[in-house]
C-alpha cells in the first residue's frame, strides 16, 4: 500500500471530535497530551504508547501541542477519558529543546510544524497537568516521556540553577511511568479498567508514586534502597552525589531495588525497572500499524524531526556505553533489546513503499548503531552486574561484540532491488567494533564490519564521537583513549584510498565537560589541527537531568569517587574553552594567542599559528 493511500481519516489515532465521530466511538479510554506534533512513527513516544493501548483494545485520542495560553479549549475539546489523561513533554526535555548551553532561547523547534518555536511551554509536564487537574479534578493523570522520566528523583536543573525535587512532588500528576513505557502503561490501563483506583497502583514496575513518609523502610534491605532526603541534599551536595550513584546503578540493573526518597511531607517511591524487553515484546511494539507519517492536519507543513526519521529504521533499544554526559541508559537501560530480523525487514519494506522513497534508507541504527544483538556471554553474570558501562574503563570480558548479525541485516537490506543504498546515521561505537574479542572468527567479522561500514554505508560523511583528546577528561566521560580514534581514522583513510572514495570523517567534541580545563581545549585544538580537521560537530557541555556529568557539575564531586572535580561554570569560563574549536577562524585568533600566553603555552601558539 502506498503512503498516499493511507491518508484516510481513521488511520491515525484521532485528534478531534470530528475524527472520533467518524470512527463511531461512544467513549475515549485514554487521551494523550504531547508537546510534540503528532507523528505516527515508531520513533515517537506518544505514537508508541497510543498504538500500544490501541492494540490492547482501548480507544485512544491524541492532543498534540495544546494551546495553554488561551481559553484552554484544546484541553476541553475531547472531554473526559474513561481511564486517564496521559502527558508527555515530547521526545526531548523541554528545556534542552528551548535553550542553548548559554541559556539563550532557541529560535526553532524541530518537533513543531515548520520548525516554529513557542508551541510548547517550559516544563509541559507541569503546565499540562496543572491545567487538566483544574478542569477535570477526578481524572487520573499519568506522565511519561523523557522530561518526567529523567526528573523522577531529586535532580539539578541547569536552567533554574538549583536542585529540584522529583517532578511528581510539585505537580498534580498521579503516577509517572519512566523509561520505555509500554509495559507500565498497559498495566495501569488494565488495572484502572478493572476497577482499581489510581492511588492503589503503588507497586507497578517502572513507575514513580507518592507515598506516606511512614512507608519508607528504616534501612536498606534486599528489596529497598533509601536515599538521602531531598532536604539533606539541599544542605549538603555530597548527599546528592551519593544518591546519584545508587540512582544510576539501579537504572542499569536487570533486577533492581525500590528507591525511596523523603521529599517534604511525602515519600517518593521509584519502583524497579522491568527486565529488558524480549525480542517478541520489542517486535510487538515496532510491528504496530503506524502510518509512519505526520497526521494529515500538518499537510503542506514540514516537521524537521520527521525529515530525519522518515526513511530510518531503529533496530534495538538500550545502550551499554554508559557515557557520563548521556541519558540513554537512564531512560532505556544498558541492556540491549533487539528486534528480530523479520521485524526489521518488514519495516524496511514499509519504507520502500512510501511515495517519496528514492532508494535510500537514511539509517539502519539505534541508540548506538552497532550494538544490535549484543549481550553478555553469560546472562546470569549480567543479571548481577552493577557496572554502568560495559565498555569503560575497558570492555567487559563477558561482553559479546559479534557484528555478524548486524552484517547479515545490512546485506539483506542492500539485496532488496528497491534499495540503492542503506546508510548508518546513528553513532557508531568504534571502540566496540575494534575490540579484540579473542575469537578469530568474531574479530575477522568485526574488521569486515568496519570496512563495509566505511565502504557502503556512509553518505559522504561518517560521524563518530571521540568527544575529547585528553585521556583524563575522556576517563571522566567514560570514553576510550583518543589513540583509538587515531587508529580508526587510519582504517577510514585506508578504506577510502583502497576503494577510491572521497569521504569525510566528522568527529564530535565537547567543551567544558567536568574535568576539562582551558589548557585541555587548547591541546585539543592543536591535535585536531595536526589531523587536518576543521571542527564542525561541536557542543558546549549542557547539564541535563540524571547524568554523571551533571551531578559532578552541580556538586563539584564525582558521584563514584566523591573526589573534587573541576568544572567550568561561568559563561566566561565556558566561552574560553569553546573558542578553541574555532582556532582557524580569524576572529578568535588574537584572543586565543592572549590566552595561551597567559597559560604559558607558547608551544601551542607555534602549533596553531606557525610563523611562515
Amino acid at each position: 500500500m502506498k503512503s498516499k493511500d493511507r491518508h484516510i481519516e481513521g488511520q491515525w489515532l484521532p485528534t478531534t471530535i470530528k475524527e472520533i465521530e467518524h470512527l463511531g466511538w461512544n467513549h475515549i479510554d485514554v487521551i494523550l497530551f504531547t508537546g510534540d506534533a503528532y507523528i505516527d512513527h515508531p520513533s515517537m513516544g506518544v505514537a508508541v504508547i497510543g498504538r500500544t493501548l490501541e492494540a490492547h483494545g482501548y480507544n485512544v485520542a491524541i492532543v498534540p501541542q495544546p494551546n495553554w495560553r488561551d481559553d484552554l479549549r484544546d484541553f476541553k475539546k475531547l472531554g473526559k477519558p474513561r481511564l486517564f489523561f496521559g502527558i508527555s513533554a515530547g521526545a526531548m526535555d523541554s528545556m534542552v529543546n528551548h535553550y542553548t548551553a548559554n541559556r539563550r532561547r532557541r529560535s526553532d523547534d524541530a518537533y513543531t510544524p515548520n520548525g516554529r518555536a513557542g508551541a510548547r511551554p517550559d516544563y509541559p509536564t507541569i503546565v499540562y497537568s496543572e491545567i487538566l487537574k483544574k478542569l477535570f479534578a477526578d481524572v487520573p493523570i499519568v506522565a511519561g516521556g523523557i522530561e518526567a522520566s529523567l526528573r523522577r528523583l531529586s535532580h539539578y536543573d541547569y536552567w533554574q540553577d538549583k536542585l529540584m525535587p522529583s517532578i511528581i512532588f510539585n505537580t498534580p500528576v498521579d503516577i509517572i511511568t519512566y523509561g520505555m513505557g509500554e509495559l507500565a502503561t498497559i498495566t495501569i490501563a488494565n488495572a484502572l479498567s478493572a476497577g482499581a483506583k489510581i492511588e492503589e497502583l503503588t507497586d507497578v514496575p517502572q513507575t514513580v508514586v507518592r507515598r506516606p513518609l511512614s512507608e519508607i523502610p528504616h534501612e536498606n534491605d534486599a528489596e529497598n534502597i533509601v536515599l538521602h532526603p531531598f532536604n539533606e541534599c539541599l544542605k549538603n551536595k555530597r548527599c546528592q552525589a551519593e544518591n546519584f550513584r545508587n540512582i544510576e546503578i539501579e537504572s542499569n540493573r536487570w533486577h533492581g531495588h525500590t528507591l525511596w526518597q523523603a521529599t517534604g511531607d511525602v515519600a517518593i517511591k521509584v519502583n524497579p525497572m522491568n527486565p529488558p524487553m524480549t525480542t517478541e515484546q520489542v517486535d510487538a511494539s515496532f510491528d504496530l500499524p503506524y502510518t509512519r507519517l505526520p497526521h494529515p492536519r500538518y499537510r503542506g507543513k514540514r516537521i524537521p524531526a520527521y525529515e530525519m526519521i522518515r526513511h530510518s529504521v531503529c533496530m534495538h533499544r538500550g545502550c551499554f556505553g554508559g557515557c557520563a554526559f548521556c541519558t540513554i541508559s537512564a531512560h532505556q537501560g544498558k541492556f540491549i533489546a533487539s528486534r528480530s530480523k523479520a521485524s526489521i525487514m518488514r519495516e524496511v519494506k514499509q519504507v520502500i513503499e512510501m511515495d517519496d522513497f528514492k532508494g535510500y534508507i537514511s539509517d539502519l541504527g539505534g541508540p548506538s548503531a552497532n550494538m544490535y544483538g549484543m549481550h553478555g556471554h553469560d546472562l546470569e553474570r549480567c543479571k548481577k552486574c552493577v557496572r554502568p558501562s560495559c565498555l569503560h574503563p575497558k570492555p567487559c570480558p563477558n561482553l559479546g561484540n559479534d557484528h555478524r548479525p548486524l552484517l547479515d541485516i545490512y546485506h539483506s537490506v542492500d539485496a532488496l532491488p528497491e534499495v540503492k543504498k542503506s546508510f548508518i546515521g546513528s553513532g557508531v561505537r568504534y571502540d566496540l567494533s575494534m575490540h579484540r574479542s579473542g575469537d578469530p572468527d568474531v574479530d575477522k567479522a568485526n574488521a569486515q564490519y568496519n570496512e563495509e561500514l566505511i565502504r557502503f554505508h556512509v553518505s559522504g560523511r561518517l560521524k563518530v564521537a571521540p568527544e575529547h583528546t585528553n585521556d583524563a577528561v575522556l576517563n571522566v566521560m567514560r570514553k576510550p583513549s583518543f589513540e583509538l580514534f587515531r587508529q580508526f581514522k587510519r582504517i577510514f583513510d585506508r578504506v577510502n584510498a583502497k576503494y577510491h572514495l572521497n569521504q569525510q570523517l566528522i568527529p564530535y567534541f565537547i567543551s567544558s565537560h567536568p574535568a576539562c580545563r582551558e589548557t585541555d581545549m587548547a591541546e585539543l585544538a592543536a591535535l585536531t589541527k595536526e589531523l587536518n580537521f576543521h571542527l564542525e560537530q561541536v557542543q558546549d557541555f549542557t547539564p541535563t537531568p540524571m547524568t554523571v556529568a551533571t551531578e559532578a557539575f552541580y556538586t563539584g564531586l564525582h558521584p563514584y569517587t566523591l573526589q573534587t572535580i573541576y568544572c567550568a561554570h561561568s559563561k566566561e569560563e565556558k566561552l574560553a574553552q569553546r573558542k578553541y574549536f574555532f582556532w582557524y577562524d580569524k576572529q578568535y585568533r588574537a584572543d586565543i594567542i592572549r590566552s595561551l600566553k597567559k597559560m604559558h603555552r607558547s608551544d601551542l601558539i607555534n602549533k596553531l599559528y606557525p610563523k611562515k
